[in-house]
């Protein structure tokens, strides 16, 4: 997860995060697949404070593989706005980079499509600090805790409320509960802080270097 740090360093529940979930009518918006459903929660301090959902016309049928995937059919499109009248209401929920975390569960993907298509209709993606909840996973979790770090082998470890199901909302919504165990997890690794888990690198502390953590922060002020 390294990455430049938070412009103001506070504590993990005090923190705005956008988690978000994009659908697509195919695997890479380099060879012209496009967004189809768009779902986002805005949470703070555990609890939500904002939800974003709208499907998208991507301009072009969607293939049989995505709707039996998704359940999301042309008809369901048809009437839907396009990805350049989105985007800015999009924006306008994330709010201001230098104080949201953009979250999502395989993050390259999704910020592929959205820069792709911000690119496109002239708009400025802004430079979001970005939380990959699979990469946060792999910090927390070894393979002895969950077999594979996809979306729903972490729902089902961490028990989330929804399940996800290919579609953007409900997907999103249980990034969100598996971003919540995550950062639970986080404190075990004396991490408490959206910079510390901004930086916190792919490699675990060990066992010895947590025990010296955990008796640095006991020892009394000066």
């Amino acid at each position: 997860m390294s990455q430049r740090k938070f412009a103001e360093d506070r504590d993990l529940s005090a923190v705005t995060f956008v988690v978000l979930d994009l659908e697509t009518s195919g695997a890479s918006s380099q060879s012209g697949s496009a967004i189809t459903e768009i779902g986002a929660v805005k949470v703070c301090g555990g609890e939500v404070i904002g939800t974003f959902e709208t499907f998208i016309n991507p301009g072009t049928p969607i293939s049989h593989f995505i709707t039996e995937l998704t359940g999301i059919t042309d008809e369901m499109l048809a009437d839907a706005p396009s990805i350049q009248a989105i985007l800015p209401l999009l924006l306008e929920f994330m709010g201001n980079p230098h104080e949201t975390i953009f979250v999502a569960h395989n993050a390259p993907f999704d910020l592929s499509f959205l820069k792709a298509a911000s690119e496109l209709h002239g708009y400025l993606w802004p430079d979001f600090r970005v939380i990959d909840t699979v990469k946060a996973a792999r910090f927390v979790l070894t393979k002895d805790d969950v077999a594979n770090y996809q979306l729903g082998t972490l729902a089902q470890y961490f028990r989330t409320t929804v399940a996800p199901n290919h579609r953007a909302l409900d997907d999103a919504r249980a990034t969100v509960d598996v971003l919540h165990g995550v950062i639970e997890r986080m404190g075990t690794f004396g991490i408490f802080t959206i910079n510390e888990m901004l930086t916190a690198g792919s490699k675990r502390p060990s066992k010895r270097t947590l025990a010296k953590q955990a008796i640095e922060r006991d020892q009394p002020n000066p």
